[in-house]
């Protein structure tokens, strides 16, 4: 036995001594009293920010593969799973998860070459499967099969782009839900990979240029040591021809004057043109710069130098380039600039801003089709190439709708709907009528006539109006005691719209009510709503959450002691933001992948891109900001905070885990009272994207089973 397992041995056998008695808790608070977290020391670590003294008592618990880290997680995970052990409700949900999980689940179909392509999941495969087919009626080949690629289901599909005729794929797989990615080609005529390997890339796409002899990607300079907080600067985009190696890849453009531009690039639908963007972080505003393919010593072309607004390219005729862009309408519209005459003042509106926020547009059937939002449900606008509006898409109820892409010749497209009691259901969409079929409707084992779902609004501190959705079983009775999760994100111009979940599902079968508002930060209203809560002003987000747990409360839904909040990455952040500045209004927070410590985020991985979101701490004002709400440096000894579920994984390379580790350390030092402190720390997993359905499945059970648990339901 080595030493730090003696340590975690040594340990166990005090777990459960030292239980005091109180006949002011209940039997399960006393049973949670009698937790006794592992041993954090910690550390006389003091930063100077302009000024300002901050302690960080736990920084060791950033080198996350030291022995004394790995001690730390290895006995945390003990006591979290011993605990989640002897929760009666857990199997018996666990059960129910499984048993609804298994169901077909169909993404959208596209088509390149004459073929189709989508994937598909037969209900607990840990991985979808990427099918093809010729047309619509025929049965569906297997492509790839990620599930072939490890035991586990931890290797999964990232990115893919088939190329123009329909015969290549590039394809790049991730590892344990690393962001780093890895590419191979497949010919899919012979199902046989070829011998190329591209390496070292992240957040990238594969271009395909239409002679299909090679594609357009980005990479990172490789690590010195692949360490999974090392940061990464300086992309560059590099042509990769088929049967070369990729160390003679050409160099097509980078940008050395600025480390933390990042750098992607698409071909137009005719071939002719590659189009770069050039962001700097998250942030949404981006120049945009071109090469004129079928001129071969055509140099790179600077279209849109100054990034003061969003500008994505849609599509082009010929020269004229159009793009959805919010310049001088913080809710979207459509311009043309025809690259012969690219001054601004020669710049042309197709489709103007209307009252909804513009959130995508495609070109197809020579037709923009327009996504927008209204009031965060999804609304489908389709225009002529001059402007002028055709129709409506008539969607099959008040939801969400994604997709509607295609090629600027295709006379069909598809597209998915979902709502919070309705399973993503895939249509196909012919462009000439304007009729919707259905391409797939999955079945799930419940009655959606059960459940219902309704939008109210409520003020923020401020006056501002906040929507929110809440969901539940038809017949709730509004006595103030009914379990509420409270859902949140707000942050990146992300849009929180209606979608179903299973793991929402069984929390209202069980008499749960789920809320979830769409608070400032996010993208729901356009940019104004996004720079609302943003940097400086990002209290806004924490004030409209806070704001929607007391309109539950007063009106009746729920009490403080039924209430639990929970949110993901920046919504982790949120969880942890709320429950140290109000942490008498809620009973328990699941904070999951939580960016939690607000004056190191930006020294990991790709943190640095979110400081067009959060903020700097290295800019004096910023740092105030971060300071002021930062949950790790908000932890007060002597607290009584809600009970607390902690998630990570220990390959997440897109927030660091040691943000949760350190929040848990403190928080667990910090806590008074019953209430347990658990972290899950998952192994071979890491920020979401990839994890396979038996992982999903466990966690989404510890999570239910941890609320069933602290929040006393019967």
């Amino acid at each position: 036995m080595n030493h730090h397992r003696v340590l975690i041995a040594a340990w166990l056998m005090c777990l459960w001594i030292g239980c005091q008695s109180d006949a002011t808790i209940t039997p399960v608070q006393k049973e949670q009293a009698c937790l006794k977290y592992p041993p954090a020391r910690t550390v006389n670590q003091m930063d100077d920010y302009h000024g300002t003294n901050v302690k960080d008592p736990y920084r060791w618990l950033e080198d996350i593969d030291s022995a004394d880290a790995r001690t730390w997680i290895e006995a945390e995970n003990q006591v979290t799973f011993d605990y989640l052990k002897q929760i009666p409700t857990r199997e018996t949900i666990r059960r129910r998860l499984t048993q609804l999980w298994n169901y077909e689940r169909y993404g959208i179909p596209w088509k390149r070459g004459g073929r189709y392509f989508f994937f598909k999941n037969d209900g607990l495969q840990n991985q979808s499967v990427l099918y093809t087919l010729k047309t619509l009626k025929d049965e569906p080949i297997v492509l790839i099969d990620p599930n072939q690629l490890s035991q586990d289901g931890t290797v999964a599909l990232s990115s893919l782009s088939v190329s123009e005729d329909g015969n290549l794929l590039a394809y790049s797989v991730s590892q344990s839900g690393s962001d780093w990615q890895e590419w191979k080609v497949r010919d899919i005529n012979t199902g046989k990979d070829l011998s190329d390997l591209i390496q070292w890339t992240k957040f990238t796409s594969a271009a395909w240029t239409h002679d299909h002899k090679g594609f357009f990607y980005t990479r990172y300079p490789q690590p010195e040591q692949n360490d999974l907080k090392a940061q990464n600067y300086y992309p560059k985009l590099y042509y990769h021809r088929l049967g070369t190696d990729q160390a003679n890849d050409v160099l097509v453009y980078e940008r050395p004057d600025d480390k933390e531009l990042g750098i992607g690039a698409g071909i137009t639908d005719d071939g002719q043109y590659l189009v770069i963007s050039i962001s700097k972080g998250t942030e949404e505003k981006n120049r945009v710069a071109y090469k004129n393919l079928a001129a071969p010593d055509s140099t790179i072309v600077e279209l849109i130098s100054v990034p003061d607004a969003q500008y994505g390219f849609v599509g082009n005729d010929g020269p004229v380039f159009w793009f959805q862009t919010d310049l001088d309408a913080s809710r979207g519209r459509i311009i043309a600039i025809d690259t012969r005459q690219p001054d601004r003042s020669n710049w042309k509106e197709v489709v103007s801003q209307s009252s909804d926020n513009l959130t995508g547009v495609s070109l197809v059937n020579n037709m923009f089709v327009a996504s927008y939002l209204h009031d965060a449900q999804s609304r489908v606008r389709i225009h002529n190439l001059d402007g002028s509006f055709v129709r409506d898409v008539a969607l099959p109820g008040v939801g969400s709708a994604g997709g509607f892409g295609g090629r600027r010749e295709d006379t069909e497209t598809f597209y998915a709907f979902t709502s919070f009691n309705d399973p993503s259901t895939v249509f196909h969409y012919d462009l000439a009528t304007g009729q919707s079929e259905i391409f797939r409707r999955p079945q799930v084992d419940f009655n959606p006539n059960d459940y219902e779902a309704k939008q109210i609004f409520y003020a923020s501190k401020d006056g501002t109006k906040i929507p929110m959705f809440i969901a539940h079983k038809k017949g709730l009775e509004l006595n103030g005691r009914n379990p509420t999760l409270l859902y949140g994100y707000g942050g990146f111009n992300a849009s929180l719209t209606p979608s179903f979940s299973v793991k929402n599902l069984i929390w209202m079968e069980m008499g749960g009510v789920y809320a979830m508002p769409n608070i400032r930060g996010g993208g729901e209203y356009g940019t104004e709503w996004h720079e609302a809560g943003m940097k400086t002003k990002r209290q806004n987000v924490y004030d409209d959450f806070i704001a929607a747990a007391q309109w539950l409360i007063d009106n009746h839904y729920t009490s403080p002691n039924k209430l639990a909040i929970h949110g993901g990455s920046n919504g982790g952040l949120l969880v942890g933001a709320c429950m140290t500045q109000r942490p008498d209004l809620f009973a328990a927070a699941l904070p999951a992948v939580g960016v939690l410590d607000m004056l190191r985020f930006n020294q990991f991985t790709i943190g640095h891109a979110w400081m067009s979101d959060y903020g700097s701490p290295d800019d004096p004002a910023e740092f105030k900001a971060l300071y002021a709400y930062s949950p790790y440096h908000h932890l007060k000894p002597g607290t009584r905070y809600p009970a607390t579920l902690i998630t990570t994984a220990d390959h997440d390379d897109r927030v660091f885990p040691a943000h949760s580790f350190k929040f848990a350390a403190a928080l667990q030092a910090a806590q008074t009272g019953p209430n347990p402190v658990l972290i899950r720390i998952e192994t071979k997993a890491g920020h979401g994207a990839g994890k396979p359905t038996t992982k999903i499945i466990e966690e989404a059970t510890d999570q239910l089973a941890f609320l069933t648990r602290v929040l006393d339901m019967k």
